[in-house]
């Protein structure tokens, strides 16, 4: 195949979500047959990124700014807070155009087989945020997970001493979603939370 070099790239590429091992040797094949204009601007851009990335304090957004660009847009509406588990959440959220509100990233679920409790959440500054005022809104966009499900309700208990309307989004059935492919809990949600 090839020397050690070319080896360890296969490998972290294929460290990559999406791409295993296979995959990586195709990736790192056709960046190696034109490094100049494939390898080289991908390793600057990676250098790059790795530099001036940073993590939001309020929201906990990865940007190259801090606040991050969502939460410095001033057209955002700050009465409205959509609670994510992680940034890739944010990052399709807004890709949808669908949220005109600011986030607030999590950095995961209440997992007792993960070994993640309450302290391991990035609450404090969604606290610090509510303390403030302002805020009307807080919506938990969690996965439809059981773990999803036990952050929420753990969530909706904690939040509640606070003025503000939680909601969650919903769930069910997806567009274009055939009955009978569904399961059961999939199902009952959605009945459930038919309107």
């Amino acid at each position: 195949m090839g020397g050690p070099e070319i080896e360890r790239l296969i490998a972290l590429l294929s460290k990559l979500p999406g791409l295993g091992p296979r995959s990586a040797r195709r990736a790192a094949l056709k960046l190696l047959q034109q490094p100049e204009l494939r390898m080289l601007p991908l390793a600057t851009a990676l250098a790059e990124a790795a530099r001036a990335t940073r993590t939001c304090a309020l929201c906990g957004n990865l940007d190259s700014r801090d606040p991050c660009t969502v939460c410095a847009d001033p057209h955002r509406d700050r009465s409205i807070i959509c609670v994510v588990e992680g940034v890739g959440d944010l990052w399709a959220l807004e890709r949808a155009h669908v949220h005109r509100g600011l986030y607030h990233v999590l950095g995961g679920t209440l997992s007792a087989l993960a070994g993640q409790g309450p302290d391991d959440l990035n609450l404090r500054p969604l606290v610090a945020r509510l303390e403030d005022g302002g805020v009307g809104e807080v919506i938990l966009a969690l996965g439809a997970t059981v773990d999803g499900a036990t952050t929420a309700h753990w969530l909706i208990d904690r939040l509640r001493t606070f003025d503000v309307v939680i909601s969650r989004v919903a769930q069910g059935v997806p567009m274009g979603g055939a009955l009978d492919v569904l399961d059961d809990g999939t199902l009952a949600a959605a009945l459930k939370a038919r309107r």
